[in-house]
């Protein structure tokens, strides 16, 4: 049996980590500010709802340890990430993004990053085996050509984060990896297979059942071994 921590879990990827990773079992703590619905499945997984807003990263961290206490925690998922508005349409122009914008964003993917998994290091001492899995983007890694400027520093201050803390925790042996997938195809739900997302885009992002499964071996993974890092473009990206 085994106990996750999945963070920024009400849709998309979070979500399909949430339906997807656990087994008959294990015990998730959701982590989200609005109540997710994978709360109501019954499949022999126990899920259990943190309600937090990690704009406020010294709030946040505070009701998260206060909430876990002395519970071992082997699988912390960190999959938060926000972006400029409308940041990826051809429109997008960075010297029109608010610097209150700028600041919420570093917030939210960097500083929220830091403090939970800082108030989250007693728990995961408690594992045998503990991950810290970190979900980051083709967008943190060189040459990709990407010009939301805020969201890219912040992707690539996530891998710094990555680096560093995988130092701090390896006499722990605790394992750290950074994960940076490509576009994904978030807007199809998880129940309904990568098929589905394989024909809605014509294969040109990622369907989000690849990315748990990649997840599912790094967590399966010994104590001996750790997973630095592993980069997924989709296939017909050209700049990753």
């Amino acid at each position: 049996m085994k106990t996750y921590i999945i963070f920024g879990a009400s849709r998309g990827l979070g979500d399909a980590f949430v339906r997807g990773l656990p087994e008959q079992g294990d015990q998730v703590w959701v982590v989200s500010r609005n109540r997710p619905g994978s709360l109501d499945i019954q499949d022999g997984v126990r899920r259990l709802w943190i309600q937090a807003d990690l704009s406020q990263p010294q709030q946040a961290a505070r009701v998260i340890s206060e909430s876990l206490q002395n519970e071992t925690i082997d699988v912390l998922m960190y999959n938060v990430g926000i972006w400029e508005k409308e940041g990826f349409e051809d429109h997008y122009d960075f010297d029109k993004d608010e610097p209150a914008e700028i600041a919420n964003i570093i917030q939210v993917n960097m500083t929220s990053t830091i403090t939970c998994i800082q108030a989250l290091l007693p728990n995961l001492r408690k594992s045998d085996a503990g991950k810290i899995i970190l979900t980051g983007s083709t967008a943190g890694l060189d040459h990709t050509n990407n010009a939301q400027v805020s969201f890219v520093a912040s992707k690539f201050g996530l891998r710094g984060i990555a680096h560093a803390l995988r130092e701090h925790v390896r006499n722990d042996r605790i394992a750290v990896t950074c994960m940076n997938p490509g576009e994904l195809a978030t807007e199809i739900p998880y129940e309904e297979g990568p098929d589905k997302a394989i024909e809605e885009y014509g294969g040109t992002r990622i369907p989000v059942q690849d990315i748990v499964a990649l997840v599912k071996c790094v967590v399966s993974l010994s104590k001996a071994a750790c997973v630095k890092e592993i980069h997924v473009p989709a296939m017909t990206d050209l700049n990753a």
